[in-house]
């Protein structure tokens, strides 16, 4: 039952869209706090020394940081990976929707990633999980054999679904966004933080992504239970979304958090990519647990009323020109 409210009061945050989902919030059940939200301006202190990131705070512009160019994701990429799956097999809360029987070939493939040490959940031939499985073992231990599962049970082939990652992309507006892969292992899938925050945003709308990525732990038929890498879960307001880390990407961390800002609980929606450290999704979890910190703190001290400091703030789906 706790998971089911925090996901409603992440995925309600926003006034929903009405070209998203039939599964996606109407607008008569936002909180009205949201729309009285201050319009803060993140202060150049509030972003990571390095890497990038970006943010958006309420239903306010998105607003990114410096040094923004297209960089490697990691399984931030699963993000559009589920938002897609959703789009084209919408689920209801507490609905476990479709069965996926995985074969031969999904055993043989998920050994092959095993063996280039990729994040994968054991798998048997003949294992069926539901669509909400599936989803919960993408979104949660991360396993990239079942973003590739998805991909081929969505499109037929995962060039059919990285073609539409891509199409879906551009329909969005992110323009600086190349997938080559569903799951972000490969370094060629790239981004910025700002166009990042825009799908996650959308992701979070629907209710079903955002009751699966509340979750902290989930039980699959064969791999059995298996934990959320999103340690921040359940404190200090965060209620979501995915980690990702390469040795090219570093940390990353897509986030949603819910914060009194000026005495109004608000939505803060970001990303990081980029973080370094020994590890390195630590990194990124630490980068976004700081930057929410200093956006509520600075936020009661007033930061709220001062000018602009000259960080670019952009309309959801647009992207900033790089600063390199």
């Amino acid at each position: 039952m706790l998971v089911v409210v925090v996901a409603l009061a992440a995925s309600l945050a926003y006034r929903s869209l009405p070209s998203l989902s039939s599964t996606a919030a109407p607008p008569s059940l936002v909180a009205p706090a949201e729309h009285r939200a201050a319009r803060v301006v993140v202060p150049a202190a509030v972003w990571p020394a390095y890497g990038q990131a970006a943010v958006q705070i309420g239903p306010s512009r998105i607003q990114a940081g410096p040094n923004q160019h297209a960089a490697p994701i990691a399984s931030v990429a699963k993000v559009m990976t589920a938002y897609l799956v959703l789009r084209d097999h919408p689920l209801r809360l507490g609905e476990d929707g479709p069965t996926i029987t995985l074969t031969d070939d999904d055993v043989a493939d998920t050994d092959r990633r095993r063996g280039q040490e990729e994040s994968v959940v054991s798998v048997a031939a003949g294992e069926q999980l539901s669509e909400r499985q599936a989803l919960q073992a993408v979104l949660l231990p991360s396993a990239n054999n079942i973003a590739a599962v998805l991909a081929r049970w969505d499109a037929g082939s995962e060039d059919r679904f990285v073609a539409r990652m891509n199409a879906t992309a551009r329909s969005l507006g992110m323009t600086h966004t190349r997938y080559t892969d569903p799951s972000g292992y490969d370094d060629a899938t790239v981004s910025t933080a700002a166009d990042q925050v825009g799908i996650v945003d959308r992701a979070m709308r629907l209710p079903a992504f955002a009751s699966v990525v509340a979750t902290p732990s989930a039980t699959l038929p064969v791999a059995g239970t298996v934990h959320n890498t999103n340690t921040l879960l359940g404190q200090d307001g965060f209620v979501g979304v995915k980690t990702g880390s390469t040795a090219a990407a570093g940390g990353c961390f897509a986030f949603r958090a819910i914060r009194l800002i000026d005495g109004k609980r608000t939505t803060i929606t970001g990303v990081v990519l980029g973080q370094s450290g020994h590890d390195r999704i630590e990194a990124g979890l630490a980068a976004a647990a700081t930057m929410v910190d200093r956006i509520a703190g600075h936020s009661r001290r007033g930061v709220g009323a001062m000018p602009d400091l000259g960080q670019p703030t952009l309309a959801p789906g647009t992207v900033p020109r790089s600063h390199r």
